[in-house]
């Protein structure tokens, strides 16, 4: 196995990824808050986090992949209400899970292995929340719980902040109540119109985003698992507080590696609901194919914005139809040197800091070392796209080989051109076109190309 090596931002370099367990690797990635359909950019993490899950696997390790489903928050309850008309939300959750499943499935990626919702997780969340009220980390005020942040010495290494020049963003929201104006909510008591809330010790209500996450993850790959994902938008508050509350409660750190990626921006500005400047995952899909859109996201290095339009898609589909028509001139078996050599460079650039980019000028390379190539092979071509989730232009080629009817109407097409009989050989290339084939005359000659 080769040495691998990811950026983790608390530590802010590429570090050596050192397993908990031998042979076994464990990532846990914020998923999304189901108030309404998730847009492309919301759709990065789960390609990324996805497609590192394969490199491992690739790579001889067992991968777990855990990402969340946020079905208890205050957006939700407040997109409930302003629905036309008005649903409960619980349902509106029900209804925004099953359409981001749905989303997301249609990337042809699969699904993580655990996508637990924060809604089925409140007894781990209360049980999380009384440690830190036992051990002197949280304090309940009238059916809130409040994290004491000064209570952990170590908070803001994650996100390497001053303490005192933060900001938790829940604006007048429980000021009265705090001890600190730092402290943020684990618990909030039930308000009049939230139509769901749970029981617990210090009152009804309903847990906080941050410690949600830090219960699910604890929950199915306990402390101290290997990788912790997410945008890198949420390094603070929400992976600040998810580290502190771990930290205090178990004594430990809730990951070894904390690993963001980027936003993706239109227009320079980061696509985000709240500007309005996105479209949906499904828009996109339908408009460009699974393919583009994958390749469009591994174009950039995860960690980096990316810059999203048609331009950019236009870009991806080519490259897409281009390693699908060479992979349908590739015959079994492995590659010859040279391009087994590509297929080296392509793992090892995954190995650094998943550097996607430098892996796809590898695959672009074997390519074209492979054209005109009499017998390239396909074992390697097929690793590597499957590692980029693209082994589907690899079944979509093998429908692209040409028939004996098609390849004998190519050699009737060259025979009437050799005797400069150019109508009869134009008429030949239409009935190709009808059945759906392009001839393409290169310097090795012509071939037959799915339309």
């Amino acid at each position: 196995m080769r040495q691998i090596r990811l950026h983790d931002t608390r530590r802010g370099e590429v570090v050596d990824f050192e397993p908990r367990d031998p042979g076994r690797a464990s990532i846990y990635a914020c998923g999304p808050t189901v108030y309404s359909r998730i847009h492309i950019g919301n759709a990065r993490p789960f390609v990324v986090y996805s497609l590192l899950k394969r490199f491992l696997e690739a790579e001889g390790l067992e991968t777990t992949l855990v990402m969340n489903i946020t079905d208890v928050n205050d957006k939700i309850y407040d997109a409930a209400r302003e629905a036309d008309p008005p649903l409960a939300s619980d349902e509106l959750a029900r209804q925004m899970a099953a359409a981001y499943i749905a989303d997301t499935d249609a990337l042809g990626l699969g699904r993580p292995d655990h996508e637990p919702l924060a809604g089925e997780t409140i007894d781990g969340i209360v049980g999380l929340i009384g440690e830190l009220i036992e051990n002197g980390s949280a304090y309940a005020v009238d059916g809130d719980v409040y994290f004491s942040v000064r209570s952990d010495p170590a908070y803001g290494g994650l996100s390497h902040r001053s303490v005192d020049a933060m900001d938790q963003g829940e604006g007048v929201e429980g000021a009265d109540r705090k001890r600190d104006p730092l402290d943020f909510a684990l618990w909030k008591a039930r308000k009049e119109g939230e139509d769901t809330s749970w029981d617990a010790p210090w009152g009804r209500g309903r847990p906080g985003w941050h410690i949600e996450c830090s219960a699910m993850a604890e929950g199915l790959l306990g402390v101290d698992f290997d990788i912790h994902g997410g945008g890198n938008d949420l390094v603070f508050p929400h992976h600040e507080n998810e580290a502190a509350q771990t930290r205090m409660a178990r004594g430990s750190e809730l990951a070894r590696i904390w690993m963001h990626n980027g936003m993706l921006q239109l227009g320079g500005e980061k696509m985000a609901k709240s500007t309005g400047n996105i479209e949906s995952l499904a828009e996109v899909l339908d408009r460009w194919g699974r393919e583009a859109v994958i390749l469009f996201f591994v174009s950039g290095h995860y960690r980096q914005p990316l810059l999203f339009g048609d331009t950019e898609l236009e870009a991806a589909r080519t490259s897409a139809r281009r390693i699908r028509e060479q992979a349908a001139r590739t015959v079994p078996g492995p590659s010859p040197g040279e391009l087994a050599s590509h297929r080296e460079a392509f793992f090892d650039a995954l190995a650094d800091d998943f550097n996607t980019p430098r892996a796809l000028a590898e695959l672009h390379a074997w390519l074209k070392g492979a054209s005109g190539t009499e017998a390239p092979g396909d074992d390697d071509l097929r690793a590597m796209l499957t590692c980029l989730g693209l082994e589907s232009l690899m079944e979509a080629a093998e429908g692209e080989q040409a028939g004996e009817a098609e390849l004998g109407l190519m050699e009737e097409r060259e025979a009437a051109r050799a005797e400069g009989n150019f109508e009869r050989a134009d008429a030949i290339r239409d009935e190709l076109a009808a059945l759906g084939w392009e001839v393409r005359d290169g310097a090795d000659g012509p071939e037959l190309v799915r339309r």
